[in-house]
């Protein structure tokens, strides 16, 4: 007796098993990319967020050797080309190394040494103004900030209270701040206007040379 049942060839077999296998795999990839990706930007924040410490940490080396004065203190010549380069190259001795100058989530690309040294190889702006008298004063911190007015000179003006945020240009409208009592945080847009809220009084004016 013959039977009528159908059988698969081994070829069809494969075809089905194939397309199977593809359709669970662009399944798997559309619930874990999202997964994976915001893990890879969580990373290179904590990087980031490394980096400036680094830099916090140079500061306050400089600082001690130098009669307690951030290099800032000695020259505030605010209209010279170059100035966020030259600063952090006049701490390249603490700084090591030109590659903590660059965050991993900028295009931007650190310079082969601190000679070299151009603001276009920094990532982080720095607080011309930040002393450890007013701890929560900003030292330095990601470039994609901005404040009520454009910068002049590469030099942004921000008062405490002022709109302040950040631009989608590195961490999408986030960024991180070093603070002159040597911490650093990640803030929002909200969290950057309440930092800048705290760092003094709102009559004063900070200076934020920025790598332009």
């Amino acid at each position: 007796m013959k039977s009528n049942s159908r059988r698969f060839t081994p070829s069809a077999f494969t075809l089905v098993a194939l397309l199977v296998i593809v359709a669970v795999l662009a399944i798997l990839a559309a619930l874990f990319l999202p997964t994976l990706a915001g893990a890879h930007d969580r990373s290179r924040q904590i990087q980031c967020v490394n980096n400036l410490k680094q830099c916090g940490l140079a500061f306050r080396i400089w600082e001690g050797d130098n009669n307690d004065k951030y290099p800032m203190a000695t020259d505030k010549d605010f209209g010279t080309q170059e100035l966020v380069a030259h600063y952090f190259q006049v701490m390249s001795n603490e700084l090591s190394t030109p590659r903590i100058l660059i965050c991993p989530a900028d295009t931007r690309t650190a310079a082969m040494n601190f000679v070299r040294l151009k603001n276009q190889n920094v990532s982080y702006f720095i607080g011309l103004d930040a002393n450890e008298a007013n701890p929560q004063m900003f030292l330095d911190g990601d470039r994609n900030i901005t404040g009520d007015s454009a910068p002049q000179n590469g030099i942004l003006k921000l008062v405490p209270g002022g709109a302040a945020s950040w631009t989608t240009a590195i961490h999408n409208n986030q960024g991180n701040l070093g603070l002159a009592d040597g911490a650093v945080m990640s803030f929002s847009n909200s969290g950057l206007r309440e930092a800048l809220n705290n760092s003094g009084d709102p009559t004063n004016t900070w200076h934020i040379a920025l790598p332009e």
